[in-house]
């Protein structure tokens, strides 16, 4: 089956042409056209691929306002806003041209296998047609043969195209992220218009909860953050505001993005982009434009089409050749000729490797992976190279406290129910002063109805740092909500970039003093600690000295170092004389202290690697695959991440680190020095292809930190060019262009977007990147089964092709029909084949290297030859041993037949004599001859019994590996009951050419399936004793 993609066609303009020679110049124009239009494209793509240029956040503002002729205070003018969108169209994003159901249906149709199988049933029925030309009377079998061949086919197609059109509405999940509704101010005027109606230059307003409608230049902010992380991959919510912060426009604080999220206060904004210039407009048409390429798996079929039809093609002319020398006619030839290729075509093979995928992909859904596309199953198998997003699948996407800091001491944050850790608790002044500033200066809330569950899987309303120190401390303390009624909040200034830190006043009373008010605040240590002059050192206020501070930025740093998020904490008692109750606290003109104040301790907060990814990670790395991390996050967060689940390891050092250690430059440092590599995106911006190429090469542990999506979809494109088979996981909007374009893309199934989903192969339905492991072993065994499944498959082929070559060169009567061989192929075969689905790995298949698609392909000629001059020549000996014995029974010996096959067939002559004298009239030769057929297949079938036992195993002994496989099992009696039923059925068998068979004609091939189990253990057992010696060059396939 072959995937249809979806192609996006920028036509370029058209220039004018003469009307003379009018067909000829059209035939011309319409290919400039297609090639201007392809190049077109290609250019968009291009332009789609590079990093976002745009200077709309570094400009000042009156700038940007002449630029757009618009006014700040007041808008557009109704006018201009006609002008713009008759420029820009509207603010929506465009779908790529489709391609018609009917167009993907006829694809798939004729695509890879299928086509040879309409070949074959196409020169079946022209066979037919060239009987009925020389005969009033032809054999209906090439008919019977041409039609089953049509509905195999009809019904394959149907059933891939019902998988295929399950998936591939992209753009349907993009405009579905776009806002209905939009607050602009045009002509002075606030307004809600439908949001495709806005243009560049509109001012806008964001509140909390919205989308934003365009790409906007934020002009004033009042404690807005946004949601990016489907955009950039960020976790937190960002911040926004006015200022220019950063060159990239994806990290400065002055741009808000279209379909991005308000979760955080309000802003005013200028539009800037709108529709398909957007940022999520580039990605959503460079998502779109990707052609994604044909899977390994459909490339080995492809392939195998490819080795087959060459096979039937010289068979058949060397044949057709013979057949002419012999004396026949070239009528006659040319159905010799057509029935060799035909014999050569195993029908049942399309529907055995369609279940057998369809089988695999069932049972990776139960493992968490669910495949969209079946072929997906096993290119994951073949994956060597993953990209692998961190937030949410190498971590819980759950932000916790890790560390705590105070007395001067570290203490690793007990998250357990049971609080268990016992190196801090209630009893302690110090850790219950932290506890306090946590509990007080902290926005995050329980959701109601919640009480039943447990703390660490309770929902918050609030940030996800907020929401992990208010988990920490009720954990501790618990009944945080009431403590917090309990200490009324009279005054808050939240958090904001430019202050970096957050001020709560709380009303508290205690016995000594009294009420008073308590004023706490948490934010970034470095602004903390600038505003004490105190420390608290076990339940004692001490001067903060040069060696408290030192001190300090020990851990400071110590804890910045692994990647975590590192807040600090500092409290002051407001004295009751100063500010009374009912003092008039006012954030706006501060009239309260906010220096002087007292040090309390840090906190410090990470994203936690799932538990089960470190193994998960040493299992990739057993099995020869790379795992490259590539997010959005900080560098020192990505590597500290990377190190914690190991993909990075802990003694390997990057270019950089060894430079420092040398005390050399950079440059003088050989790449190949350093296993590890952690990668900015501001450094791969500058990079060409070939340096790219180089980091991927050179180092065996990567980490690309800080990435946009187009980087992302580099890297991906940089590994493909090596040569590697890529996976890609992601759950963002981002990510998005990278699932299209890798071998397979991986969505997350409970954090991804519809997108993300959307454009990926599969989907891990509990975001686990274990699963994904899973997924490989399930890959590598389906393809292992799958080379068993074609070489049990082919063998038949053998048996099938020779009685029609023995009636050829020795002019005897036929060995074997037309439906008889359907029902081996479409038949008896095909329950065994796809049993073989269900076998289990040999060996530890996670311990072995990626497959190499160049040299270790699906179909080798190392199981041609297993297939067809080993197994199949042993098949074929048995169904001719069965012959002659059912002919010599009969009267028939073997002298007598060769040469008799004119005769035999000839309907006037009714007196042939056999061997003995006895003469046979030509509807007693017929019953005969069906007689044999069905000897012939019996044979077959009961050879196959040992074919089948042997492709258990490519390497192991059957004795070793067991018959566990209870649906292998089943699938011989299967075979051998439904050859049962067809001969010995009353009315069935002479409809379908069968005849009921002695009990010892069914003994014929057991001594030939006895050689072909024994001679296979043969070979598995040189394979085991000489490994890499003439056994396994010449017959490992």
């Amino acid at each position: 089956m072959m995937i249809s993609t979806v192609e996006t066609n920028f036509n370029g303009s058209q220039p004018a042409v003469p009307s003379d020679n009018s067909a000829v110049v059209s035939a011309v124009t319409s290919k400039k056209k297609k090639k201007k239009s392809k190049k077109n494209g290609e250019k968009q793509m291009g332009d789609l691929k590079r990093e976002l240029d745009m200077d709309e956040h570094k400009i000042p503002l009156e700038e940007l306002c002449n630029r757009y002729g618009t006014d700040r205070v007041n808008g557009h003018t109704p006018e201009r806003v006609a002008e713009f969108q008759a420029r820009d169209g509207l603010n929506q994003l465009t779908p790529p041209k489709s391609v018609p159901e009917w167009v993907k249906f006829v694809k798939i149709l004729v695509g890879g296998f299928s086509l040879l199988l309409w070949i074959a049933s196409t020169l079946c029925l022209i066979a037919y047609g060239i009987q009925i030309a020389g005969n009033e009377n032809p054999p209906g079998d090439n008919l019977y043969l041409g039609i089953v061949l049509f509905c195999v086919v009809l019904i394959s197609g149907v059933f891939s195209y019902y998988q295929e059109s399950k998936s591939s509405k992209i753009m349907d999940s993009f405009k579905n992220m776009v806002p209905q509704q939009a607050l602009v101010i045009r002509n002075g005027q606030k307004m809600t218009i439908n949001a495709e109606q806005i243009v560049v230059g509109d001012i806008v307003e964001v509140k909390f909860g919205d989308r934003i409608p365009a790409d906007i230049r934020i002009i004033s902010a009042n404690s807005f953050k946004v949601d990016n992380s489907s955009l950039t991959g960020e976790s937190e919510p960002q911040s926004r505001s006015p200022e220019f912060t950063h060159e990239n426009p994806l990290e400065t604080k002055n741009l808000g993005f279209f379909s991005t999220s308000a979760v955080e206060g309000t802003a005013t904004g200028i539009v800037v982009r709108i529709g398909d210039n957007s940022v999520m407009g580039r990605i959503a048409n460079l998502t779109t434009g990707l052609d994604a390429g044909a899977t390994p798996i459909a490339k080995e079929l492809t392939h195998f089409v490819h080795i087959i039809t060459v096979i039937a093609v010289v068979l058949g002319i060397i044949f057709f050749i013979v057949a002419l020398f012999f004396g026949y006619i070239w009528i006659d030839a040319i159905v010799f000729l057509i029935g060799t290729i035909v014999a050569n075509v195993p029908e049942g093979l399309l529907i055995t490797v369609t279940v057998s995928l369809t089988l695999t992909a069932k049972r990776m859904a139960k493992k968490n992976c669910l495949v969209k596309n079946l072929e997906a199953v096993e290119t994951l198998g073949s994956t060597s190279v993953i990209c692998s997003d961190k937030t949410g699948t190498l971590t819980q996407n759950r932000m916790t406290v890790a560390h705590i800091w105070f007395d001067g001491r570290i203490i690793e944050a007990d998250m357990r129910e049971d609080q268990s850790n016992g190196q801090y608790s209630s009893d302690d002044a110090s850790w219950m002063a932290l506890a306090r500033i946590t509990m007080l200066c902290n926005r995050a809330e329980f959701k109601i109805d919640q009480e039943n569950v447990p703390i660490l899987k309770r929902e918050c309303n609030g940030d996800a740092s907020e929401s992990a120190l208010l988990k920490c401390v009720e954990l501790s303390i618990g009944n945080v909500m009431k403590y917090r009624r309990e200490h009324k909040k009279v005054l808050e200034i939240p958090f904001n970039s430019t202050n970096k830190f957050q001020v709560s006043i709380h009303e508290c009373k205690d016995e000594t003093t009294g009420s008073h008010y308590l004023l706490v605040m948490k934010g970034a240590p470095e602004r903390i600690i600038d505003c004490c002059s105190t420390i608290l050192m076990d339940g004692r206020d001490e001067p903060l000295n040069e060696n408290y501070k030192e001190a300090f930025n020990s851990v400071y740093m110590m804890l910045g170092g692994l990647g975590e998020r590192v807040l600090g904490f500092c409290d002051y008692q407001l004295p009751p004389k100063e500010y009374p109750l009912d003092y008039p606290f006012d954030a706006d003109n501060i009239n309260f202290p906010i220096s002087g104040l007292r040090f309390v301790g840090l906190m410090s907060m990470i994203d936690p690697p799932r538990a089960a990814v470190p193994g998960a990670v040493a299992k990739c790395r057993s099995a020869g695959i790379k795992i490259i991390m590539v997010t959005g996050d900080h560098p020192i967060t990505a590597r500290a991440i990377a190190i914690g689940v190991g993909i990075i390891s802990e003694d390997s050092k990057t270019v950089q680190e060894i430079a420092e250690e040398r005390g050399i430059p950079v440059e003088d440092v050989d790449p190949r020095d350093a296993k590890a590599a952690v990668v900015h995106g501001g450094e791969l911006r500058e990079m060409t292809p070939a340096q790219i190429d180089s980091i991927l090469s050179n180092h065996s542990e990567i980490v690309f930190a800080r990435t946009s999506p187009q980087q992302k979809l580099l890297i991906v494109e940089g590994c493909q060019r090596l040569g590697q088979i890529v996976a890609v996981t992601g759950d963002g909007v981002n990510d998005s262009p990278a699932l299209k374009k890798a071998d397979i893309g991986i969505a997350m199934g409970i954090a991804g977007s519809d997108v993300s989903k959307q454009a990926a192969d599969m989907i891990l339905l509990d975001d686990n990147f274990a699963s994904i492991v899973t997924g490989v072993e399930e890959g590598r065994i389906i393809f292992d089964n799958l080379k068993k499944t074609i070489a049990y498959s082919l063998t038949t082929n053998i048996p099938e092709l020779v009685p029609f070559i023995i009636f050829l060169l020795a002019d005897v009567p036929l060995a074997l029909g037309t439906i008889a061989m359907l029902f081996i192929n479409l038949g008896t075969d095909m329950v065994p084949a796809i049993s073989l689905a269900y076998e289990e790995a040999e060996l530890d298949i996670m311990k072995r290297k990626p497959r190499d698609p160049v040299k270790d392909k699906l179909v080798t000629d190392r199981l041609i030859s297993a297939s067809y001059a080993q197994v199949g020549l042993m098949e074929a000996a048995a169904g001719f041993f069965a012959y002659f014995v059912v002919m010599a029974e009969n009267g028939f010996l073997m002298d007598r037949l060769v040469g008799v096959r004119a005769e035999w067939d000839s309907p006037a002559v009714n007196d042939l004599m056999d061997s003995y004298g006895q003469e046979w009239t030509y509807y007693q030769r017929k019953r005969l001859e069906i007689t044999v057929y069905s000897a012939f297949f019996v044979a077959v079938i009961i050879t196959q019994w040992a074919d089948l036992l042997i492709r258990k195993t490519r390497r192991l002994s059957i004795f070793q590996h067991g018959m566990k496989n209870h649906y292998l099992t089943f699938g011989l009696f299967f075979e051998t009951a439904l050859a049962a039923f067809l001969c010995y059925t009353p009315g069935l068998n002479e409809g379908l050419k069968f005849q009921p068979l002695r009990f010892t004609w069914w003994l014929c091939a057991i001594p030939y399936s006895l050689l072909i189990f024994t001679y296979d253990e043969m070979r598995r057992f040189l394979l085991r004793r000489y490994p890499g010696g003439f056994v396994e060059r010449e017959m490992y396939y």
